[in-house]
């Protein structure tokens, strides 16, 4: 068990879905960490997802929310999430109910091991062009970066909070994960993965495909490979 825990959930439009996420968190985080806090970060919803969450907010002190006016990307409203957090241990994860919120047991109990302990989806289950994309991707990390990650994206992650004390993050899209994996193995950080859950999404929109994302993630990639240039790992 840990001894303090920020769970980060960052979330977009997820008006359908955010409610029994937190109701699923709120049942595993007592048998998870002895102290923990629940850190909603809204990237510009349009829908009621800010309004569901402050409704569960005087009835939950541990339950907090932070809002970007306008949508800033993915990246960013994880970088918000982790500069809230204020336990030891940050945990995120998507609000759109892929995940089985379950699974962070697995993670914290590899959590002695490593400064970051990731999940791989065991079985992916996403449409065949996001499938498609993620290999591209993946493969192009390994070819420019060196980076050889079994689910750069998976969106199921625990980390030392103090890790993000030792470098800086620049990407605010798509590019968030590979970025911390990149950077965290160029400060020396153990990293573990464990199997977990994916589900098929019921509700939201996936936003991930869309040109400007992908646009987006190919500028801050080549942004991300020069500055891994000047780096050398163990510094």
């Amino acid at each position: 068990m840990l001894d303090g825990l920020s769970v980060c959930l960052p979330c977009l439009n997820e008006e359908q879905a955010i409610a029994s996420v937190l109701q699923s968190a709120l049942k595993v985080l007592p048998g998870v960490a002895r102290e923990f806090e629940i850190i909603v970060i809204d990237d510009g919803s349009r829908d009621r997802t800010g309004d569901l969450v402050r409704g569960m907010m005087p009835h939950e002190p541990r339950l907090r929310l932070v809002r970007h006016e306008t949508n800033q990307g993915y990246g960013a409203a994880l970088k918000t999430g982790f500069q809230a957090a204020r336990l030891p241990w940050v945990f995120f994860t998507d609000a759109d109910g892929q995940f089985d919120l379950e699974d962070l047991k697995i993670l914290v109990a590899a959590a002695g091991r490593a400064e970051i302990v990731s999940g791989y989806r065991l079985h992916r289950a996403d449409p065949w062009h996001r499938k498609l994309n993620a290999a591209i991707y993946a493969m192009s990390l390994r070819c420019f970066m060196g980076l050889s990650a079994r689910d750069v994206n998976c969106a199921f992650k625990l980390y030392r909070r103090e890790i993000f004390d030792r470098f800086p993050l620049r990407t605010s899209g798509a590019l968030i994960n590979a970025e911390i994996l990149c950077r965290a193995r160029c400060a020396g950080c153990r990293i573990v993965w464990v199997a977990v859950t994916h589900r098929p999404r019921t509700t939201g929109v996936q936003t991930g495909a869309k040109p400007r994302v992908i646009l987006k993630a190919i500028a801050e990639f080549w942004m991300l490979f020069f500055d891994l240039l000047k780096i050398r790992p163990g510094t």
